[in-house]
């Protein structure tokens, strides 16, 4: 479980808190939504559960571990938005290798290959990353994290420079990774990955205002109106579907899963 407690912060010469008195709690084998408007926080979070930042009012704990405990850091990876910030080398193995340090070399490769076929990339084991795609980039990152065997996966925007596709392929990753039992922190700006979420929370003010469940978002879409949180086209589609009397149970849909669904029901 990762709990956050009491924690307000402020970056170095700025007079405002950009987190206030922020409280919280992320089950573990959840995937938890953080939204907000830009400014808000997100990234902020992010960087304070996995480490990077350091916090001065308040508590983080990462299975009962203080955030400052190296163990505890150990146990949270991050993936940012723009992979190309986070990769050190040009070849795939040496970039997921460096981080292995310390183990057998049996070890460091099953690694490798067990996290590069979860994000569906082993063919590429051997490539060089800049003969890839920024999905993909973005992929090895991900595989980078769980090489690591990182417990809790925080995702800071992580397919806001990506093209559809490869949006589709991360959110599969994210659907294979949490019936794993992976706890995944999606920090997102986009609106179909709130659906992917168990939990969505709003974030405004530094604080969270709103905490909405999935299987409530098509009765408190309003709540993310609200907030000038933009509407997933998924639940307009499920409220408009909802007031013709043709209910669908909030599932890990994507929009063509429920066209599928759809022509199934009328017998296109």
């Amino acid at each position: 479980m990762i709990k956050v407690e009491n924690v307000s912060f402020k970056y170095k010469n700025c007079d405002n808190f950009i987190l206030d008195n922020l409280n919280f709690e992320i089950k573990e084998g959840e995937v938890v939504a953080i939204v907000g408007q830009n400014g808000s926080g997100k990234s902020t979070i992010g960087k304070i559960i996995s480490g990077i930042l350091k916090i001065k009012q308040g508590n983080v704990f990462i299975d009962e571990l203080k955030i400052k405990d190296k163990e505890a850091q150990r146990r949270v990876g991050i993936v940012f938005q723009n992979p190309e910030n986070q990769i050190i080398f040009n070849n795939i193995y040496d970039e997921l290798s460096f981080s292995l340090k310390g183990l057998n070399k049996d070890e460091i490769e099953n690694r490798i290959i067990n996290s590069l076929r979860k994000v569906d990339m082993l063919d590429y084991k051997d490539r060089d990353l800049y003969t890839l795609s920024l999905g993909q980039k973005q992929r090895i990152m991900i595989a980078e994290v769980l090489a690591k065997k990182s417990k809790y996966i925080v995702l800071d925007e992580p397919t806001t420079m990506i093209d559809s596709q490869g949006k589709e392929k991360i959110y599969n990753i994210i659907k294979e990774l949490k019936n794993e039992g992976y706890t995944i922190i999606c920090i997102t700006n986009l609106a179909e990955e709130i659906l992917i979420a168990d939990r969505t929370l709003i974030l405004k003010n530094g604080k969270i205002v709103e905490e909405i469940k999935k299987e409530e978002l098509i009765n408190k879409v309003y709540k993310l109106q609200e907030n000038e949180i933009k509407e997933p086209i998924l639940l307009e589609i499920l409220d408009k579907l909802g007031k013709n009397k043709i209910i669908f149970d909030m599932k890990d849909y994507t929009v063509n899963e429920l066209v599928e669904n759809l022509k199934r029901i009328i017998k296109i």
